[in-house]
């Protein structure tokens, strides 16, 4: 499986399960609220691209020790394309991700949490009514295990994710594990994330980490490139490495900063058997995050 199709065959899946159960220190429960933006500035290829986050998420309590997660994402992406691509860039430049999640936990025992995520997605240009392309649905089941009151806490997550419009239709496996090692360290091992913590205060962490990046859109009117192939939808991968900074207000209110590199990025057209057809960019780029967020 080559790099650029992670976000497509994997990631999201993953992105999902983990954000629902480990974002907090309890990991028991989403951020209810975060708002985020991040930026790719142009690089050698004459590319930019930034990006808004936003997300909500309800948590709802359930026969006492169980919880149904209503809520949902939006992604707002803009990009500048390079004027020599001989493309029509300004129908590439306005992107829109819409995720809505609904999840159950169980919680089997103390250590033990079962979930199940359904994610319709849309994903497209909007630049017309909807269409069949800008629809698809993810399905991610999972088990977590989180031990927090040892001497060397740890969380796991076991699970399978299936997104319904790749072109290998199986389940594809998630695996995340993260522990405290020290009193001041943390490192976590998985994928879409690994990386290496380090708590220098109550309320501040400073992070390491290596993490997978990318979107795909539907593209509502095809492309047709200057070789007469016809383009369907669009994508970027990278892969990076960044430095980070948290600082938390509150035990579940924080601001985040993050900055780095890529180490690879492909941003492509595809046309609909998702072959890539054209590149838009292949140069390394820096890369910029920052954003707030509450927990519960």
């Amino acid at each position: 499986m080559s790099l650029r199709n992670l976000e497509d065959k994997m990631v999201w899946g993953f992105v999902f399960i983990i954000g629902f159960l480990t974002l907090n220190v309890s990991a028991q429960s989403p951020d209810i609220f975060r708002l985020e933006y991040m930026l790719m500035p142009k690089n050698k290829a004459d590319v930019k691209l930034s990006r808004f986050k936003l997300v909500a998420n309800v948590p709802i309590k359930v026969q006492k020790k169980d919880n149904i997660i209503l809520g949902g994402e939006y992604n707002y992406l803009s990009q500048e394309l390079s004027t020599n691509l001989s493309l029509d860039n300004e129908r590439l430049k306005t992107l829109h991700v819409i995720d809505l999640n609904m999840a159950y936990v169980y919680r089997y025992n103390e250590d033990w949490r079962f979930i199940g995520v359904g994610t319709p997605r849309l994903s497209s240009t909007l630049t017309n009514r909807l269409v069949n392309g800008d629809l698809s649905v993810n399905v991610t089941l999972g088990a977590f295990k989180d031990k927090q009151n040892i001497d060397k806490p740890i969380r796991l997550v076991l699970g399978i994710t299936y997104n319904s419009t790749v072109a290998l239709r199986v389940p594809l496996p998630i695996v995340y594990f993260e522990k405290k090692f020290h009193e001041s360290w943390t490192y976590v091992i998985g994928v879409p994330k690994t990386g290496l913590k380090y708590h220098f205060k109550d309320n501040q962490m400073i992070q390491a980490e290596f993490i997978l990046d990318g979107y795909f859109v539907n593209l509502q009117n095809n492309l047709v490139l200057p070789d007469t192939a016809i383009a369907s939808s669009i994508s970027t991968s990278a892969a990076l490495f960044t430095l980070g900074y948290q600082y938390n207000i509150t035990k579940n209110m924080s601001f985040y900063g993050y900055a780095g590199h890529t180490l690879f990025q492909e941003g492509v057209l595809r046309d609909t058997d998702r072959n890539d057809i054209f590149t838009l960019n292949d140069e390394p780029s820096f890369y910029f995050r920052t954003g707030f967020r509450i927990g519960i």
